[in-house]
């Protein structure tokens, strides 16, 4: 039928043309995002899984980030109880030097004066209460602080650390407490200030105790570490797993699309001759008008 008021040739071709420019607008879209979810409508339920495993790879990077700040904290507490064995070994030495029967009144002090140094030192460094470490006054400006926390105070339940973005995923780093035992012994003072042990009256017993104490803080936290070590490496590849899966979901195929695109161009270049074409239908109505 042969009309001029409707062109249904016309109103077809830009329904397809319409149509074919919306995938290639589409397809321009994602190549240049990247992302093959240009819109939600793209892929709805792809939009919502990515989006879950986006929120667990953050968990996870938050949960490695807790694993990189334990294994600071047991480093930095390993490195001051290497210190703190360095300082009982040259007091061990000191005091056997003290029992040597050769050495006048004047040597005995001159050890003495340097064993308390020591002693300053270790109280120093591990801190505490009057009611926990005696003395006069107790030591609150400690050296054996990690980011404000006390590295060598009681703490019966330890130190927790999240493993995972899971509840649960926890491990406990037991505390290191040299506020008693051999420990305490050699730091230890009176209601007058004065130490408990001198430099005489210490016996190896008192400072190899102390050094065993020291010594078997020292294998717990390097176990702790070590498991600290795993799960960082664990949570790593967890990360990596997300991450592969995110990107299949969002990320796009550039070849694949750089494809669709082309057929895009040319299907779009050809609705627009055919287009053209069906505009020009009407006027083979009016030739016959005119003859």
């Amino acid at each position: 039928m042969s009309v001029i008021n409707t062109n249904v040739q016309a109103i077809e071709s830009a329904r397809d043309l319409s149509r074919t420019q919306e995938l290639l607008n589409r397809s321009l879209n994602r190549l240049s995002s990247g992302s093959k979810i240009a819109s939600p409508s793209d892929d709805p339920a792809g939009l919502g899984v990515s989006q879950k495993f986006t929120s667990q790879d953050q968990r996870l990077g938050a949960a490695a980030t807790n694993v990189q700040n334990a294994v600071s904290y047991t480093q930095a507490a390993d490195g001051m109880l290497g210190g703190i064995a360095n300082v009982l070994s040259r007091m061990s030495e000191l005091q056997s030097m003290a029992q040597d029967t050769t050495k006048n009144a004047g040597d005995i002090a001159l050890y003495q004066q340097e064993f308390q140094t020591l002693q300053d030192q270790l109280r120093t460094t591990v801190g505490g209460t009057t009611a926990e470490i005696g003395g006069t006054a107790g030591v609150t400006a400690l050296l054996g602080t990690f980011n404000g926390v006390v590295l060598f105070g009681p703490n019966p339940t330890g130190y927790q650390v999240a493993l995972g973005g899971a509840v649960g995923q926890t491990m406990n780093i037991p505390a290191t407490n040299l506020r008693t035992g051999a420990m305490l012994n050699l730091i230890q003072q009176n209601v007058a200030g004065a130490y408990t042990l001198d430099v005489s009256s210490t016996t190896p017993t008192n400072l190899t105790d102390a050094i065993q104490q020291v010594a078997g803080f020292r294998a717990s936290l390097g176990a702790s570490q070590s498991r600290l070590d795993l799960a960082a490496s664990t949570l790593q590849v967890q990360s990596e797993n997300l991450q592969s899966a995110i990107s299949r979901i969002n990320d796009v195929d550039v070849a694949l699309e750089s494809t669709q695109l082309a057929k895009y161009n040319v299907l779009v270049q050809s609705g627009t001759a055919m287009l053209a074409q069906a505009n020009l239908t009407p006027q083979a109505v009016l030739k016959l008008l005119q003859n």
